[in-house]
């Protein structure tokens, strides 16, 4: 399995979440509706490739989702409009997210970055990056003297 960068900040987007879930609309909140989010992801790999599940309900058009691969890094980014225009007073609770979004992941080295293909359905975008044919191992005959 190829190796990947160990990420020691990606736990924090968790802590983030369960201090905003810990306060309601009542007590002042230490993130801003303006924020950029992290979406969440899942990376597995077959045989054959390397796929990435990102979950971004709420996208209406391909134009407000972008896939950049830069250096064996993957990033996902874009925004999530809210169609709804609810006055705040009438606004009970807010959890659903709406506005800028972005998340980077390193990609292993075996990853063909040219032959990426993407897919978006049910609020999931589906991510399929090939592998880079192996090279099978062989073993080199020493030349003893």
């Amino acid at each position: 399995m190829p190796l990947v960068p160990y990420d020691p900040f990606r736990h924090l987007e968790s802590v983030r979440r369960d201090l905003n879930r810990f306060f309601t609309n009542d007590f002042p909140t230490f993130f801003q509706a303006d924020e950029l989010a992290m979406p969440r992801i899942d990376m597995h790999e077959t045989e054959r490739e390397y796929i990435v599940s990102c979950d971004l309900p709420g996208l209406e058009r391909k134009e407000d989702v972008h896939i950049d691969v830069h250096n064996q890094v993957l990033t996902i980014s874009g925004t999530i409009h809210r169609n709804e225009t609810i006055k705040e007073e009438q606004m009970h609770r807010r959890e659903r997210f709406f506005g800028r979004f972005q998340r980077s992941i390193p990609l292993p080295s075996d990853a063909a970055t040219e032959r990426i293909q993407a897919s978006y359905k049910n609020g999931v975008l589906d991510i399929h990056i090939p592998k880079t044919a192996s090279e099978q191992r062989k073993s080199i005959d020493i030349q003893f003297h």
